[in-house]
C-alpha cells in the first residue's frame, strides 16, 4: 500500500523478553532505536498485545500518546485499570511526556446489555477521551487477516469497515484539534 510502512512482530520477539532482561536501560530500548527515524513518518502506531510486559513497557516509553482498545466485556475493565496504572507509574519515571490519547470500544455488540454497561461505565469514567466511534463484532473484521489482507480492502462495506473509515476520520479530527 502506498505510504504505509509496515515492521512486522515474528516469533523471534517472544524470546526478547528475556533478553531485554539483561540489558541496561532496557526500558527506553525501542525509544532508542526509532527516535532518530521519526521525522521521516508522519504517524508512527506500535501495536502491543494485551499483556504489560516489558516489551509493552518499551512501546509506553516510545510513545507520546496511548491509544486503548477496549473489548466491551467485563474482564477488559480489570485489565484497562491496569494498564491506566502502568501508564501513570511510566509517565511519572520513564516518559513525563505521554498522555492517554483515547480509549476506543470494539467488538461491540449492542444486543448484548453487558456492552452497553461496559461503555457506560467507561465513559462515565473517561469522559471525552472515549472516541465516538464504535468497532462492532463483526465476522468480516475476523475473517480479513486469515486472507492476509485488512479489513478495509477485504470487505470495505461490511460494518466493521465503516466503523474503522469513522474511526480514522475521528483520529484525523481530534488530532488537528490538538
Amino acid at each position: 500500500m502506498p505510504r504505509l510502512k509496515l515492521v512486522p512482530a515474528s516469533p523471534d520477539l517472544a524470546g526478547a523478553e528475556l533478553e531485554l532482561s539483561r540489558i541496561d536501560r532496557r526500558e527506553g530500548l525501542l525509544s532508542r532505536a526509532i527516535r532518530p527515524r521519526l521525522a521521516e513518518y508522519d504517524e508512527v502506531l506500535i501495536d502491543c498485545p494485551p499483556s504489560l510486559n516489558l516489551l509493552t513497557i518499551n512501546a509506553l516509553v516510545a510513545a507520546d500518546r496511548v491509544l486503548v482498545p477496549l473489548q466491551c466485556e467485563f474482564y477488559a475493565l480489570e485489565g484497562l485499570a491496569q494498564l491506566m496504572r502502568t501508564i501513570e507509574r511510566v509517565q511519572r519515571a520513564l516518559n513525563p511526556g505521554l498522555a492517554l490519547h483515547g480509549v476506543l470500544l470494539t467488538m461491540y455488540d449492542r444486543r448484548n446489555n453487558l456492552c452497553e454497561l461496559v461503555a457506560a461505565d467507561v465513559r462515565g469514567h473517561f469522559g471525552d477521551k472515549v472516541y465516538d466511534t464504535v468497532i462492532p463484532r463483526n465476522v468480516r473484521v475476523s475473517e480479513a487477516p486469515s486472507h492476509g489482507m485488512p479489513v478495509l480492502i477485504y470487505d470495505h462495506r461490511c460494518p466493521g469497515s465503516q466503523a474503522y473509515t469513522r474511526l480514522a476520520a475521528e483520529m484525523l479530527r481530534r488530532g488537528a484539534a490538538a
